[in-house]
């Protein structure tokens, strides 16, 4: 796998087609990953996203502690490990003073601009400075962070863009509910209308 740095104003693009995505956040030497389908790009300049986090999530806490997040963008093959994280919780009893990561033998790789680790297998990853919008955080559990950093798998991303041709399992995934996901399908490119 090769991995290479996205320019920031490309940084959007890595979201822009609605994948669910891994959350991860190191605090106070705890760490841990959740699954989010609630995410979107807001900008790309200076690169932002939003992300819905739950109040009762322990990344949660773990990013207000750090003021910084990863983006973790999974594949087809990494499927089981989305359905693993995301219906646990750092908070159930059996993950008391335990990360995910560590539950679940996780490998991982450090990140360049932010303590949390980013997942290795992954086709994108952004490494995010949180935005304090606290109003957001509390009533709509709103998150967003700016961009400092962002790579992609070059088997997937390149110049900018996506391209899965050829990779079926490479394909990001989007949560629909009850275990149900589909796979980015294929791209169609449409010349813009001239007046």
């Amino acid at each position: 796998m090769a991995i290479t740095a996205v320019e920031l104003k490309h940084a959007y693009r890595l979201l822009n087609h609605g994948p669910v995505v891994l959350v991860s956040a190191t605090h106070a030497g705890k760490q841990n990953i959740m699954a989010a389908a609630w995410n979107m790009p807001l900008d790309f300049d200076p690169a932002k996203i939003a992300v819905v986090i739950d109040k009762n999530t322990y990344t949660r806490g773990l990013i207000e502690g750090a003021g910084t997040f990863a983006i973790n963008v999974p594949c087809i093959q990494q499927s089981e490990i989305v359905m693993q994280v995301g219906s646990s919780s750092g908070k159930e009893e059996r993950f008391i003073e335990t990360d995910k990561f560590a539950a679940y033998h996780l490998p991982t790789f450090p990140a360049a601009s932010i303590e949390a680790p980013l997942l290795e297998g992954c086709v994108a990853w952004l490494e995010c400075r949180l935005l304090q919008e606290v109003e957001n955080q509390q009533k709509y559990d709103l998150f967003i962070g700016e961009v400092v950093a962002a790579y992609a798998d070059t088997r997937v991303f390149s110049n900018g863009r996506w391209h899965f041709e050829g990779q079926d399992q490479l394909r990001t995934l989007h949560y629909i509910a009850g275990g149900a996901f589909f796979a980015t399908g294929d791209s169609l490119s449409i010349p813009p209308a001239t007046l």
